[in-house]
């Protein structure tokens, strides 16, 4: 943005709150809810009543190319048909309380220092307003929707508001009146009988207080009506530091809706196809901005492949953040039902690699890319060979731990390459060349935070592991029927009183999946001891316990001997050679 697409001016706080109450400034669709509470607003008052400044307020004009959907700010009751000329990006809490409090001419509801929900009147009491030695906060009161102010349970009267004698008498000025004092002040010198001391009170406050708010001037800033997109959000999102901060989704919701398309509900339809289907839930955890992401990833991708002009001047594959505000009503329209398409393939193809659920999924950030490939590829990606190569780029990305920081480049280099590669192309994805797995890294993998440690988990399952009790195959049913999960071989008790350092029988490479009741039997006993228990209870021999924790890639007789030392190295190398196949290289074992 240069210096010219946006002034600054100062204007009456009058005029302002007459314009949101004639719909001239409203809110763009985005923004949240009003939330001030009751002393927020009091300190805001207090401090105009006082002339201090309370802060600059931003507004976007509108009339430029792009529209947001607009609503009245909270309260305003605006004209039938009325048009925002200026959208209010920040100082809604500002604006909001004080159209409330002094224009709106209805009880303000908001909320006390505890959360609380109330509503009622401000009033400021005249002697303790022009009373220098006391807080101006405390001036104000805040009084009930009935203007009757109770105690004792509300059994007592304590003030009586309810008509303008009773405020006279009180002395107590309606905020309300604030920019319209000449009837009340007629009737308040006429209440106390035109006494002089009463006249120069109220001109004292006259004087000092209420012109305070008619000659108010907030400094305004003015987004011109061509602002970009992009940069209306990055301004929103650094104006409004003390709030929620804004999605992109958000901001595309209120663009579109300006189309008449409801963005939120078109996602709630699109999630539809997996949220409440177990055999999805590895894509529960798929977000709306997931979602737009990989959209804008294959829009861009199509618009990318159908240039037919000078290839320098080719639009580029991007779902950054910019690439996905720009992203038109009509390209969300088309690949929208793509992307749902392509995500449930990408499901079925985490399936066939026992990848079940979120739990162990190594990255999620990969399904955006792995959605916008099968979108793409469709039956194509049904061959053998497709699949080979599709699952290829896959490890290579778990394993060479290749998504965990900034994303998008990757994703926009992934998604034409793999395509390619899988229809033919001779050269491989930057991100299976670029894998890399260090030998030493088993050893530091003990939790499932890390994708390398999910992605070993899943190779696992899926070339074959079956539970040493029950050998059950871990499909799909047995996955959540047997409620599999990830143990340690030499368990950890049996460990630590072999003084067996916790680095090495914490580390994946002294772990496997078995399910909870096989776990169970184990117990803290050495291999030696439960190897035979786990026979026993499944009522076969021993040699067939053995076949099925060799299908682990564990040495059995290491287990039996209990060498923990010889196992662990013979297991670190048995893992290391199936990393190896699945990325397609040798990954160098340490000491060759």
């Amino acid at each position: 943005m240069s210096v010219e697409t946006f002034g600054i001016e100062k204007e009456f706080l009058h005029e302002l709150l007459k314009q949101v109450r004639t719909g001239r400034i409203q809110l763009p669709e985005f923004q949240r809810g009003w939330v001030w509470p009751e002393p927020n607003i009091t300190g805001l008052l207090a401090s105009i009543s006082l002339g201090y400044p309370v802060g600059t307020i931003m507004m976007l004009r509108t009339g430029g190319p792009t529209h947001f959907k607009e609503r009245p700010i909270e309260g305003a009751e605006i004209p039938p048909g009325a048009k925002a000329e200026r959208l209010l990006l920040d100082g809604q809490q500002r604006l909001t309380s004080l159209f409330q409090a002094l224009l709106m001419g209805r009880p303000v509801i908001t909320k006390d220092d505890k959360g609380k929900e109330i509503s009622g009147w401000f009033y400021v009491d005249i002697e303790a307003a022009l009373n220098e030695t006391q807080d101006r906060e405390e001036a104000f009161r805040f009084i009930p929707v009935d203007r009757v102010v109770r105690t004792n349970f509300g059994k007592d009267v304590e003030l009586d508001l309810t008509t303008p004698q009773q405020e006279y008498k009180a002395r107590l000025f309606p905020l309300e009146k604030v920019f319209d004092p000449d009837d009340w002040a007629n009737g308040f010198q006429e209440y106390h009988d035109y006494d002089k001391d009463v006249i120069k009170l109220w001109n004292t406050f006259n004087r000092k207080f209420v012109r305070r708010f008619e000659q108010y001037l907030m400094p305004v800033i003015e987004l011109g009506a061509d602002t970009a997109r992009e940069a209306i959000c990055q301004v929103f999102e650094k104006v409004n530091t003390g709030g929620v901060t804004l999605t992109v989704f958000e901001l595309l919701t209120a663009t579109y809706a300006a189309d008449d398309f409801d963005l939120r509900k078109n996602w709630r339809e699109r999630r539809a196809a997996w949220e409440d289907d177990s055999a999805y839930r590895v894509l529960w955890e798929v977000s709306e901005t997931d979602f737009l992401q990989a959209v804008t990833l294959l829009a861009t991708y199509h618009r990318r492949i159908g240039y037919t002009g000078e290839a320098e001047r080719a639009p580029r594959i991007g779902c950054r953040r910019s690439d996905m505000l720009r992203l038109p009503l009509d390209d969300y329209r088309r690949w929208a039902p793509e992307i749902v398409r392509g995500l449930q393939a990408a499901a079925k193809f985490l399936h066939r690699r026992f990848i079940f659920d979120t739990k162990f999924l190594p990255y999620g950030s990969q399904l955006i890319p792995l959605s916008a490939i099968y979108a793409v590829l469709g039956r194509e990606a049904e061959t053998v060979e497709a699949e080979h190569k599709i699952a290829q780029w896959f490890w290579s990305g778990v394993f060479g731990e290749l998504y965990g920081g900034t994303t998008e480049t990757r994703f926009a280099r992934d998604l034409p390459e793999v395509v390619d590669w899988v229809r033919g192309a001779e050269e491989e994805p930057r991100t299976v060349q670029e894998a890399q797995f260090a030998p030493g890294r088993l050893r530091t993998l003990r939790t499932r935070n890390s994708a390398a440690y999910k992605g070993l988990y899943a190779l696992l399952m899926a070339e074959g592991a079956q539970d040493w009790l029950s050998a059950h195959s871990m499909n799909a049913a047995t996955y959540f029927d047997d409620a599999i999960d990830i143990h340690h071989i030499f368990p950890q008790a049996w460990c630590q009183r072999a003084g067996i350092a916790k680095e090495d029988y914490n580390s994946i490479i002294n772990k496997t999946p078995l399910s909870a009741h096989t776990n169970r039997v184990i117990g803290g006993d050495a291999p030696s001891r439960y190897l035979p228990r786990l026979a026993a209870q499944a009522g076969v021999p021993i040699e067939k316990v053995l076949d099925l924790v060799d299908r682990h890639w564990i040495d059995s007789r290491l287990l039996q001997a209990d060498d923990f030392q010889a196992f662990f190295s013979a297991r670190e190398s048995a893992l290391l050679d199936h990393i190896s196949d699945a990325v397609g290289k040798p990954v160098a074992k340490e000491g060759t």
